[in-house]
């Protein structure tokens, strides 16, 4: 088949290994510029120098427009092939192969289209996450399935653990849906759009900690905020402070949210939940922190007395 690929980052270079180590023709790549973006920097393999390496001409745009998609019905490809395109793909595009535009998404689809899946998977305690190829249509992420691949995920497991456990399986995932299109055996599954959801990006804003959270939300967003990823961070006295570790407590706390406790075992207790008043809850007990400066500190370094509130601004 002749191939043309949109992709972008790491998830795009993986797919791009996959194409150039199949038997098929790729005829053409389109990838993003570089980009600034905090979470564009992370997972950065280059499509282009891969697309370079092996003589693959190459287009660099923010979203398709008219002289691409003329250059595309020149091109005449059998199958459009994108991973981690960031911008609308119109119809004319993925409609124009004969076999139409396979997508590949890193979630369990119908669950967790669009943004940053992995992220907002971890912080919804999903017990398993993967990879899924499906057809395109023109519904974001909607279109059929055509192969899915999961791994589980375990009780500490950061955002960084699952992107490596699942960045791993978009090779075999695109050779296995090569084949079964090329070779006639394609069966694509409608998705259950009543199981579907749909996140937006991730910003800054979504790292803050709020401390009226579960500890057990609050701990899962430190570990989906893992280096290299923006960390979950607040304030103390002024201080912005980035939270590398904690653990959900054995005891329960009473007390105000953010409240600056007492010691368990190897952290610094923080008061957490809305309802916290009633003693009932347990606490987020922070283990590594870092400060502005990129010093990392232990928590019972960093608070050598107990009282004071970690906050989500700065104190006025």
């Amino acid at each position: 088949m002749r191939i043309t690929m949109f992709g972008y980052q790491t998830w795009g270079h993986r797919t791009l290994r996959a194409l150039v180590d199949s038997e098929h023709d790729v005829v053409l790549v389109v990838t993003h510029p570089p980009s600034d973006h905090a979470y564009e920097r992370i997972w950065a393999d280059s499509v282009a120098d891969l697309a370079h390496d092996h003589d693959i001409p190459v287009e660099l745009r923010q979203r398709p427009d008219d002289d691409l998609t003329a250059r595309l019905a020149d091109l005449a490809p059998d199958l459009v092939v994108a991973n981690n395109w960031r911008t609308w793909i119109p119809p004319e595009i993925f409609t124009l192969p004969k076999h139409g535009t396979l997508n590949v998404h890193d979630s369990l689809l119908p669950a967790y289209a669009g943004f940053s899946p992995l992220i907002w998977a971890l912080l919804n305690g999903e017990k398993e996450v993967g990879v899924t190829a499906h057809m395109m249509d023109d519904e974001l992420d909607a279109g059929p399935i055509v192969a899915q691949k999961a791994v589980e995920v375990g009780p500490t497991d950061t955002a960084t653990d699952l992107f490596h456990r699942t960045v791993d399986l978009i090779e075999p995932l695109v050779a296995e849906s090569l084949d079964l299109i090329d070779s006639g055996r394609l069966q694509p599954v409608p998705q259950d759009r009543t199981k579907a959801t749909f996140f937006h990006k991730r910003s800054i804003e979504e790292s803050r900690i709020d401390w009226s959270w579960p500890a057990e939300d609050i701990e899962r967003l430190v570990r989906a905020q893992s280096d290299p990823y923006p960390n979950a961070f607040t304030y103390y006295r002024g201080e912005r402070l980035r939270i590398t570790r904690a653990f959900v407590t054995e005891k329960t706390y009473g007390g105000t949210p953010g409240r600056v406790f007492i010691r368990e075992g190897d952290g610094v207790v923080i008061v957490a939940g809305a309802d916290a008043r009633h003693g009932r809850n347990p606490g987020l007990a922070i283990e590594r922190l870092r400060t502005d400066d990129g010093v990392e500190h232990a928590a019972t370094d960093y608070f050598r007395a107990m009282g004071g509130y970690l906050t989500r601004y700065p104190e006025a």
